[in-house]
């Protein structure tokens, strides 16, 4: 199931050329909207953070039900779309148009080298800090080890809050090489382009249906309450922002460079997704339409979003994408995975050592604040330890197997 698959053979009709990689500068966009993403998720947390209870409930730092919206558009489906996408295209150009693909072994190498090192050492620090005497909460720093915090009801959001979407992360890396492959084998036996493609957009559509359902159930058969994180949050739920990627892999896979869009064409597809989405945060409240289904509408959404981005014609540029495009914001894409894994702890210190305003009119300040310190320490853990780390990639060749640094030049 892992092994490496060969192209099709001469017997098949002659596929179409496949869609070529994304240029620099859609791969400059892609990191533009990590870093806008790092920053929004950012933000929302400290949002959170600042909200007061009392008797008559609960109390946005500013009383403003349109920024309360703007604030609280959640990103992470858009960090699934991307990933599953990016993830996908390989697995999509071998089933519709032939090729190889790496194996399940050389892929997770590479993700493992990617979110590992920089995910335990921030765990064990963190989890270390919290629990200074031992045994200390075992159980949660287990959990965390081994991504299975997301189905604890009362641990899922401990110790690093926001990695409970690195356990969805690590689900759908299984999931892709557990069907990736067959896929690929299943394809290579249509005679037809058009069945191949068929075929691997049904079973995208399958995946993003299952969770579609699994919600209806529980919300409206079962009545689970929304406050229940492992049925809301778990993969079995959640899996449609990954779905919505892999469908836009295959989707750019089977036109190719047919489609190509107009800058003046993005326009109304962009403006309409980002809408959607604003609305779809303002309408949303506990237990209503717009909650129970927020993620798979808003995955939907983004799909159609990085669609208009992705589909741009060549030699074509959209004005608003010099903004996905700006060094400031492509730098803070670069390391927004520190950031998202760094900015909650830095945040609950700076709380702890006095360094914030604490009121909610210092919201503003504390914001700033904030990100400030996160952005720096989220600098430092890229260079320090997510960049070493990704140098460990040369140590498999192109073929996933190990490197022979010192080849035996009589051979």
């Amino acid at each position: 199931m892992t092994s490496t698959l060969t192209p099709l053979t001469a017997t098949r009709p002659r596929p179409a050329p496949p869609v070529p990689r994304p240029s620099r500068g859609r791969a400059l966009e892609l990191q533009g909207y990590r870093g806008l993403a790092a920053l929004s998720t950012v933000l929302f947390h400290v949002w959170q953070e600042w909200y007061t209870y009392d008797a008559a409930g609960a109390h946005p730092p500013v009383d403003s039900p349109w920024l309360g919206a703007l604030v609280s558009l959640e990103v992470i489906d858009l960090f699934f779309v991307m990933s599953a996408y990016l993830l996908t295209l390989s697995y999509a150009r071998a089933a519709i148009d032939g090729g190889t693909i790496r194996t399940g072994r050389s892929f997770l190498f590479r993700r493992a080298i990617r979110i590992l090192p920089l995910y335990f050492l921030a765990v064990l620090v963190v989890w270390a800090s919290r629990n200074p005497t031992l045994p200390g909460d075992w159980r949660d720093l287990v959990e965390h080890l081994t991504f299975t915090h997301i189905f604890d009801q009362e641990r899922i959001f401990y110790t690093l809050g926001p990695t409970w979407s690195l356990s969805l992360e690590v689900a759908f890396y299984l999931a892709l090489i557990a069907l990736g492959p067959p896929a690929v084998r299943v394809c290579r036996r249509l005679s037809t382009r058009r069945a191949r493609v068929a075929v691997c957009a049904s079973g995208c559509a399958a995946l993003f249906v299952l969770p579609v359902v699994w919600i209806s159930v529980a919300h409206y058969v079962v009545g689970v309450p929304h406050t229940n994180w492992p049925v809301y949050f778990g993969p079995q739920a959640r899996f449609g922002g990954f779905a919505a990627g892999m469908a836009l892999a295959v989707l750019l896979v089977a036109l190719g460079e047919r489609g190509r869009l107009s800058a003046r064409a993005t326009v109304p597809l962009s403006v309409g997704a980002l809408a959607g989405l604003y609305a779809l945060s303002y309408l949303s409240d506990p237990e209503n339409f717009a909650h129970t289904y927020y993620h798979p509408i808003a995955a939907v959404l983004w799909f159609t979003l990085l669609y208009a981005t992705l589909q741009v014609r060549p030699s074509e540029q959209v004005r608003w994408h010099g903004v996905l495009r700006a060094r400031w914001v492509t730098a803070v894409g670069l390391i927004s995975y520190s950031l998202y894994i760094w900015h909650e702890p830095v945040m609950l210190w700076l709380i702890k050592s006095g360094l914030v305003p604490t009121s909610q009119a210092g919201f503003p300040f504390a914001a700033l604040i904030v990100l400030a310190v996160a952005l720096a320490v989220g600098t430092a853990s890229y260079w320090l330890i997510e960049y070493p780390a990704s140098l460990l990639g040369k140590a498999k060749d192109g073929k996933g197997g190990a490197r022979d640094f010192y080849p035996d030049p009589t051979r």
